[in-house]
């Protein structure tokens, strides 16, 4: 069933509530803050927001309801910020440390939604069944470009397939791998403990990513077996844990590194942006943006073109140009 749209006056409506619970929230935490003393700041980590609520973890991996001073901006799941204790395991953040990433999507009002920040790692999962959809690999690489991290291909359920079909499969994707993404052929039956993927994540942030059906849920499970256990300490300092299912949340892996996860974060899709930018999301493309004739070439039958005469001499893969071109003609908004 399609989605409601929403008039303009519902809009404003909802902006306006959303307004006043910021506000309510900004001066509970004007008046915790008053009676602070700054020789408290400390550092943390926002492992969860949930609406107004956000819970940060402290340099001792313990957790603490925390509010947002007024004027510092909206920090997400992912973000380093300062914050002082304001009671037991509660406090106010005064500040956002400076972001290295931040992953956003298109919001109902149309403009970015920020879902986590200080990611360095998009792992895009996909599988024999259901087979990779349409330009969605695509997409995801445009926006871990565009944001400036790694990307991994993910390509779980190789059980399901035998040593042909295998290469076969794997042999569909090998221009992403020659282009410099990683390809990594994985299998929860065959290596439960998923090794090889701890390492990609190993000091770092990621998330996992891809269509429905692919298997990013029993990869979750296998690579936090004591996911229950880090929900049950979020709910007993804060008694959010029964919303973890919705909220964007950063979980510790004994790798080392982190893994965020939300359904918001696992769906999200790349969202209008001029063409100037999907160009620079294909980084094959570099070399030889602005050397077509025409400054405004859309990379379809120009005459000269530069995208086109490098697909033609095997420089960018026919796959990944007529991405491309997909691409522009669905999410471009315009000229640079």
């Amino acid at each position: 069933m399609p989605r409601r749209r929403l008039s303009e006056r519902q809009i404003a409506r909802i902006e306006r509530i959303q307004d006043r619970r910021r506000s309510k929230v900004e001066a509970r935490a004007e008046l915790a803050l008053s009676e602070l003393d700054d020789e408290a700041a400390r550092n943390g980590l926002v492992v969860v927001r949930h609406g107004a609520t956000l819970i940060v973890e402290d340099q001792d991996q313990q957790c603490h309801y925390c509010v947002t001073r007024q004027h510092i901006g909206h920090p997400v799941c992912g973000d380093q910020v300062v914050w002082q204790p304001s009671g037991p395991n509660a406090g106010v953040i005064t500040a956002i440390q400076a972001r290295e990433t931040l992953l956003s999507r298109p919001g109902a009002s149309g403009h970015d939604k920020p879902l986590a920040a200080n990611i360095g790692l998009l792992t895009i999962v996909v599988a024999p069944q259901p087979p990779p959809s349409g330009f969605l690999i695509d997409q995801y690489l445009v926006a871990a470009e565009r944001i400036g991290v790694s990307a991994l291909i993910l390509c779980n359920k190789m059980d399901l397939l035998d040593d042909s079909e295998r290469a076969a499969f794997l042999g569909r994707l090998e221009h992403y791998a020659k282009i410099g993404y990683s390809l990594l052929p994985l299998s929860l039956k065959q290596d439960p403990s998923l090794a090889p993927l701890r390492e990609h994540f190993a000091g770092r942030s990621g998330i996992l990513v891809g269509q429905s059906g692919v298997g990013k849920s029993s990869l979750i499970k296998a690579l936090l077996p004591d996911q229950a256990i880090q929900i049950g300490a979020l709910s007993d300092a804060t008694g959010l844990g029964r919303h973890t299912t919705s909220a964007a949340t950063s979980y510790r892996l004994d790798s080392g590194g982190r893994l965020i996860d939300s359904p918001g974060v696992r769906s999200f899709r790349l969202g209008p942006i001029a063409r100037a930018e999907l160009e620079q999301g294909f980084p094959e493309f570099r070399p030889f943006i602005g050397h077509c004739r025409f400054s405004n070439c859309h990379h379809q039958h120009e005459p000269d073109c530069a995208i086109l005469a490098a697909s033609a001499d095997g420089a960018i893969a026919p796959d990944r140009l007529l991405a491309f071109q997909q691409l522009a003609k669905d999410i471009t908004r315009g000229a640079e």
